[in-house]
């Protein structure tokens, strides 16, 4: 996979810290290390972030991840500096729903 399709908009994201949300309601937070044509992205450093109403934010590992595009929702820059002073442990928050399209 190369990092030089500049018609998805994500070149000025490859080396930089991402959360990727899925249609299936995942959030996954790692270093963007690459892309295709089909936005299916290879991720670096990764975790996933799972929220909950009663506890903090979970953190499961998952390293070098790839994400296939068509489970892709969302992707957005992070900010390293306002993620290092995060207090995940205290962040409380309802788990996202599963994205349906169509009716």
């Amino acid at each position: 996979m190369a990092s030089a399709n500049k018609d998805t908009g994500l070149e000025y994201l490859v080396n930089q810290l991402i959360s990727v949300i899925t249609n299936d309601g995942r959030n996954i937070v790692g270093m963007l290390k690459g892309y295709d044509q089909a936005t299916n992205l290879i991720i670096d450093e990764s975790h996933e972030r799972v929220y909950s109403t009663t506890t903090g934010v979970e953190q499961h590992v998952l390293g070098l991840y790839i994400i296939r595009g068509d489970n892709i929702a969302v992707v957005g820059e992070l900010d390293d500096e306002m993620e290092s002073t995060l207090d995940l442990t205290a962040i409380k928050a309802h788990p996202l729903k599963p994205i349906q399209h169509g009716a």
